[in-house]
């Protein structure tokens, strides 16, 4: 099939070289039954590229199951997941098949499966290698026929290193990886994106577009887009709703982006010259590091108090020796994860830091 014509049927848009050897990667792996999981960014539509490939698949007539791991509590994942039997747990009245079961013959997409918890990991991985898995409260082994597309905004190397994710899972799971860069790495395809969302957005609810001027449509190609394509038809539909029936002119779309005040500085309109992302990128970085080193800072002033000694509210004893302050921040950390017993985000909400924060913590120091 035409490249130009199976995005057409399968809703991909985009004419950038990305996005182009991206469909040609999806035309290759849809007709066969490999895993294939797909990174990138929120909102860059990776789910878009999944219903890409069971469309285009034999499986296409079968359901495709759409699990999002990282709305399932961990308590009840496996159940969702595998299906449990009566009287399993508090609360199971009946049997229940799980999505597994649901998509027999066709796909199951799961989203978001870095959060997938590491016991669910290792039934998971049973289910890739031969189909069978075990439903909650059963011994009897079951068996399906599933086509596992997965999908990440983390990077699973370093979930792998800090030992969030399983290496074997990691390596079985990434047959086939089509990365989908974010939207300021394919700025040339924002036109096309902005014509699709005012297209589908007017039609549905009887929207008059009178355009945009060539300032407005540069000012938006060189946004930094945190949430990518999701973020743009969120910003079309509002300035449709908002500015209906006007042309959209340069501080009509200046209104509609979100640019805080350590971004007012950074050259994100009209580049004039080459170098301009790997400036806004460096600035953008050292605002990062400015933000982990005001985290990192909120967390000594909370745990110690004016004259060294620990406050009560903290999970950390220090003792009165003469500690750097890295030496006190690697203390701390440890405590903290000893008393949540390794949970990550636990830790990260009684320091006071950021999971990512405390993720380079940990790397940094070797815990």
């Amino acid at each position: 099939m035409d490249r130009r014509v199976f995005q057409q049927q399968f809703g991909i848009v985009g004419e950038s070289l990305e996005m182009q050897e991206i469909v040609q990667v999806v035309q290759h792996v849809a007709p066969t039954d490999i895993t294939v999981l797909i990174t990138g960014e929120s909102g860059v539509g990776k789910e878009v590229i999944a219903h890409a490939i069971h469309g285009a698949s034999n499986r296409a007539k079968k359901p495709m199951v759409t699990v999002n791991c990282g709305a399932i509590p961990e308590g009840i994942i496996e159940s969702e997941l595998f299906g449990h039997e009566k009287g399993s747990f508090t609360g199971a009245s009946s049997e229940r098949k799980g999505y597994f079961e649901l998509a027999d013959g066709g796909t199951i997409f799961l989203d978001e499966i870095g959060e997938l918890p590491i016991a669910t990991q290792v039934k998971f991985l049973r289910i890739l290698e031969n189909g069978e898995f075990l439903r909650v409260g059963s011994s009897i082994a079951r068996k399906v026929d599933v086509r596992v597309i997965a999908a990440t905004n983390k990077n699973l190397e370093q979930e792998v290193r800090l030992g969030n994710f399983r290496q074997d899972l990691f390596y079985r799971l990434r047959s086939v990886n089509i990365r989908i860069p974010p939207l300021r790495e394919r700025k040339d395809d924002i036109p096309l994106l902005f014509e699709k969302f005012v297209k589908e957005f007017s039609e549905k609810n009887g929207v008059q577009f009178s355009g945009i001027t060539p300032e407005a449509m540069e000012y938006l190609k060189n946004y930094y887009w945190h949430g990518n394509v999701r973020e743009l038809r969120n910003v079309v539909e509002s300035m449709l709703v908002i500015e209906r029936g006007k042309k959209l002119d340069l501080e009509d779309v200046k209104k509609y982006l979100r640019v805080t005040a350590d971004e007012r500085s950074l050259p994100i309109l009209m580049p004039t010259q080459s170098a301009l992302d790997e400036r806004q990128l460096l600035y953008r970085a050292l605002i990062e590091l400015k933000n982990d080193m005001l985290e990192v800072k909120n967390l000594l002033k909370n745990a110690i108090g004016v004259n060294g000694a620990v406050a009560d509210r903290g999970p950390v004893s220090v003792v009165s020796e003469n500690l750097s302050l890295e030496e006190m921040e690697r203390r701390m950390i440890e405590a903290a994860l000893k008393k949540y017993h390794g949970n990550r985000r636990l830790a990260a909400q009684e320091l006071k830091i950021s999971e990512r924060t405390l993720y380079r913590k940990i790397k940094e120091y070797g815990l």
